[in-house]
């Protein structure tokens, strides 16, 4: 099941918004990071920003089929991403156990164990992170702004300066 509903009809524009609905399935995750990249590329950021969102993407529809629905591959994922004046906004909404990933204690990092960066590449590469409990299950809206250009700069960065770095 992959239902996608392209947000802007003519082909020969960049899209404007992408709605799709796929399966848990993890073959899935790679056409949607392309797509949510497409639309941020589209709505202005710049190369590095549009590679955090994909990158976030991909580590939240991940978690969402680990955690949330147990590595069942036949279950529903919503996934949106539009564009806004100041950058996109990406939803994605899950049918699983509803746990707010945001609400459990940090666990410590392990470079032996695989995973455990998803939630910490979302805090530091996105502009906003927000897990909204639903009846059924979680939605997660991630936001990611186009910095404020200083004067005589242009738009289009994304990711929060950290002292020493960019």
């Amino acid at each position: 099941m992959v239902t996608r509903r392209p947000s802007n009809p003519s082909s020969q524009q960049p899209p404007a918004g992408y709605d799709a609905t796929i399966l848990s399935d993890p073959a899935r995750i790679a056409g949607v990071r392309h797509a949510v990249e497409a639309v941020a590329s589209a709505a202005g950021l710049g190369s590095r920003a549009v590679a955090d969102v994909g990158l976030c993407v991909n580590e939240a529809l991940a978690n969402v089929m680990r955690h949330a629905y147990g590595g069942a591959k036949d279950r529903p994922i919503a996934v949106a991403c539009h564009c806004h004046e100041d950058g996109v906004v990406v939803t994605i909404r899950d049918w699983g156990n509803g746990v707010d990933p945001s609400t459990l204690p940090p666990r410590p990092y392990d470079p032996l164990e695989p995973g455990g960066l998803g939630l910490i590449c979302m805090r530091e590469m996105l502009s906003e992170v927000d897990y909204v409990p639903q009846p059924d299950g979680m939605l997660l809206v991630m936001r990611q702004r186009k910095p404020k250009p200083a004067p005589g700069e242009t738009s289009g960065g994304g990711r929060k300066a950290k002292r020493g770095h960019e």
